[in-house]
């Protein structure tokens, strides 16, 4: 720790070294510097950590505005799939277990002690964990996506990909906005900012949300609606110039959620018990009523402060991000889904009500980032910087369920025998890393450019924790506990980076060929499943990608064109094999690295504005995504009549692996190791198109926005349990309205889902009553959009 901070320290000394004589030698104001030659209509992104137009950027980036996600209706970061080809999102029991995807490839692994493989990013501050990520959006100018591993720049929590978010900036002048959405289903949301000056040097902005999300999910035992969700935030941004070419931007935000989320829904059930248990509820695909003691929730508060400088010397910028972040996460869910208060007779299965499956983390982010930029176009454009991070992670879960031995009939209220089985958790994380890096961007002839990148960089880490039980008096341990304590250290450090070419045709028309090396740190895993006097921890993920692009803006505006080739090879993937053990009931995730990943494929994304007032947008994307992992758990339905192998152990098929150590045999449970298996919630087919009218009536301006999403099928698991699978489906989204004079008043009505196309964001197997006799019964998530509903949004502005 002590040799990471010396270094950090030296670094930042000597950016500052190489900073300050050059300030020192301006005998008058710096004059500004040249900028990225900008036309009308450019977009204009910082991807590569530099304002560069996006036409000239060697990557794979989709950019979207702020009032274009607005116009789509797209309020979270969970919804912006329906804006960017290959982005997916798979939707878990909660925001920690649930995931953002780009080409296929995301986290395949839910703890807290695992870095997420798509990084987020918001004004320049990385969210240390991919919980965090899962945010409403307000106040935007922009997001880009940056899809494939983009390590060099933005650190070892991106193998995938970046998400990044950049919110509106303070004005020079006094504006202000305010928008107000309801919709069916008892949707609400206002939000709003104003911006000015505050004085001659410093002006500021502040903007906040809420939203009341009503649940649109029946649950026939508490008679009330669940799944529904509150949120609020609030940001405030100062910016003081505090001399001619030294800028300081102060950031302060905050938001909080809480939502009684996630019911599962019967959309499958074959058990005669679970019928009992559940009542008069219709399981098929389009149910949306469930019947549980409505225990389960989740409540996160994020906490943010920023401090940037910007100092302009003229032909570059030393760029300083100093953050502190705090988040928290309590969440809570009903493995049973039924009503199980009072306790009932289920008939014979390891357990008869689990209500209680409780998690709780807290942790403390310290960041700081120093860099240099090159100003404007140069035949030698750069970034280098050097990167410090350090987290303080807490952790407590606890389980706790009942079994009842009879009971009158099934359902009846609990008359026999009742035990109590409980553990819990307590651990602790923490974690350093420092980086040091660079890219250069060289014209060497012509239009030929020379990309290189590198990023050196040492990541320490260390976990203790305990596994206990029973929680309470009278409790009986939960099955499956391994009571263990200990602590684990590692470090380690890894030297990746970026090498490619680029042609410059003219400022509007370039091809690329890049070659990336991404890497992700190893883990120490903090989870009720860990032996903690054992545990080792997982091997580093690395990745080796290759992307071809070609990328072109029409000097008319009449089109705009990307595409990207690209293929990335993981090795040591990192991921999460749930195991369960249908005799006890019980499951746990046990981390594991995949043998290999392969994620490759094509994607286009194009622009095209035939007549005045009509655009017409449209990405698509093939991706082949595939994977090798051992070891997963067996699809329950595919658990019986296995053979017993002691070696050469087939693949993709289930089976008992047989090893003798120490001279004591032992026999796994039903396992398959998957070769050349599908990644989970990774269509092969994307298609987007999005045309967008608007024509002038007078003073007044109206406009019709339609968007057509499609996707082909998808499977859930690891394992490739062909049960749990999503079909092709096309989404289609529609608005229409009307503006007043330079937008200072609008009025839009809404339809999302037009067409009332069922989906599924999550599909298993439950776990009450789950077991090789009775495999039948499948529970799914649901988003509010899997149903057809209208809502309307009007706005003001000054």
């Amino acid at each position: 720790m002590i040799k990471t901070i010396h270094l950090f320290a030296v670094s930042s000394l000597a950016a500052l070294a190489v900073a300050t004589p050059a300030l020192a030698q301006q005998a008058a104001p710096a004059t500004p510097a040249e900028p990225a030659a900008e036309a009308p209509g450019d977009i204009v992104v910082t991807a590569q950590k530099r304002s560069e137009r996006l036409v000239a950027v060697p990557l794979a980036v989709t950019a979207v505005s702020g009032a274009s996600l607005a116009n789509q209706q797209i309020n979270d970061t969970a919804s912006l799939t329906r804006a960017v080809p290959a982005l997916s999102y798979q939707a878990g029991n909660g925001p920690g277990n649930s995931s953002f995807r780009i080409r296929g490839v995301g986290t395949q692994l839910f703890s807290y002690g695992v870095e997420s493989a798509v990084a987020v990013v918001v004004d320049g501050v990385v969210a240390p964990r991919q919980v965090q990520g899962f945010a409403d959006l307000a106040d935007l100018q922009r997001v880009e996506v940056l899809r494939g591993p983009q390590g060099t720049l933005f650190g070892k929590n991106a193998t995938a990909g970046v998400i990044n978010i950049v919110t509106e900036a303070p004005t020079n002048h006094l504006t202000g906005h305010f928008d107000a959405t309801i919709a069916e289903k008892g949707e609400y949301r206002v939000k709003g900012s104003v911006s000015g000056p505050l004085s001659e040097n410093v002006k500021g902005r502040i903007s906040g949300y809420y939203n009341d999300v009503g649940g649109f999910i029946y649950n026939a035992n508490t008679g009330r609606n669940t799944n529904g969700v509150k949120s609020w935030g609030l940001r405030g941004k100062l910016e003081w110039d505090a001399t001619s070419n030294l800028k300081i931007k102060l950031l302060a935000d905050m938001n909080s959620t809480d939502a009684d989320c996630c019911s599962r829904v019967p959309v499958r059930i074959t058990t005669p018990n679970m019928q009992t248990l559940l009542g008069n509820i219709s399981a098929s695909p389009t149910n949306r009523t469930v019947s549980n003691d409505g225990a389960g929730y989740y409540r996160t508060t994020t906490n943010i402060v920023s401090l940037q400088g910007d100092l302009d010397l003229g032909k570059a910028t030393v760029t300083s991000i100093t953050a502190f972040q705090r988040f928290t996460d309590s969440d809570q869910f009903e493995p049973d889904q039924i009503a199980s208060n009072p306790n009932r007779y289920v008939g014979a299965f390891a357990y008869s009500a689990w209500n209680d499956n409780f998690n709780h983390i807290a942790y403390n982010n310290w960041s700081q980032e120093l860099r240099i930029g090159s100003n404007g176009n140069s035949d030698l454009t750069y970034v280098a910087g050097v990167f410090y991070n350090h987290i303080n992670l807490n952790r407590y879960q606890s389980r706790r369920r009942l079994t009842c031995s009879s009971g009158a009939s099934i359902g009846a209220v609990c008359s026999g025998t009742q035990i109590s089985q409980s553990a819990g958790m307590n651990g602790t994380y923490a974690g350093d890393n420092i980086a040091g890096f660079g890219q250069i961007d060289w014209r060497a002839v012509g239009g030929l450019h020379v990309i290189a990148g590198i990023r050196e960089q040492y990541e320490a880490q260390r976990v203790t924790g305990s596994n206990y039980g029973p929680i309470n008096s009278g409790d009986v341990l939960f099955p499956g506990t391994v009571v263990s304590n200990g602590t684990t250290r590692r470090s380690g450090s890894a030297l990746t980076g970026k090498a490619g070419l680029r042609y410059e045709f003219n400022r509007n028309l370039q091809a690329y060929a890049s070659y990336t090396r991404g890497y992700k740190a190893f883990a120490l895993d903090i989870d009720i499943g860990t032996n903690f006097a054992t545990q080792t921890g997982l091997a580093p993920e690395h990745v080796n990608a290759y992307e071809l692009g070609l990328k072109w803006s029409a000097a008319s505006g009449l089109l705009d064109i990307n595409t990207a080739l690209f293929r990335s090879d993981f090795t040591n993937l990192q991921v999460q094999a749930l195991v369960t053990d249908v005799a006890t009931g019980t499951f746990n995730t046990v981390l594991a690295n995949a043998g290999k990943s392969r994620s490759q494929g094509i994607e286009i994304e194009a622009t095209l504005r035939p007549v005045q007032g009509l655009s017409i947008g449209a990405n698509f994307s093939y991706t082949d995504a595939t994977i090798d992992v051992p070891g997963q758990s067996c699809a329950i339905q595919q658990q019986t009549g296995l053979s017993t192998y002691s070696s050469n152990f087939p693949s993709n098929t289930c089976y008992l692996k047989q090893t003798t150590s120490g001279g004591v045999t032992s026999t796994s449970s039903a396992i398959i190791d998957v070769v050349g298996g599908k990644l989970p919630a990774t269509p092969a087919y994307r298609f987007g198109i999005t045309p967008r009218y608007e024509r002038d009536f007078g003073n007044l301006t109206g406009f019709i926005q339609m968007a057509l999403n499609y996707q082909s099928s998808t499977i859930f698991a690891l394992n490739q349990d062909p049960m749990l699978a999503q079909g092709a489906y096309t989404l289609v989204d529609g608005s229409i309205g009307v503006h007043g004079p330079d937008n200072r008043w609008s009025a839009t009505v809404f339809v999302r889902n037009m067409f009332n196309q069922n989906y599924y964001t999550q599909l298993n197997h439950g776990t009450l009553l789950a077991n090789t006799a009775n495999s039948g019964d499948l529970w799914a998530n649901f988003n509010k959009d899997s149903r057809r509903y209208f809502g309307a949004t009007v706005g003001f502005r000054f």
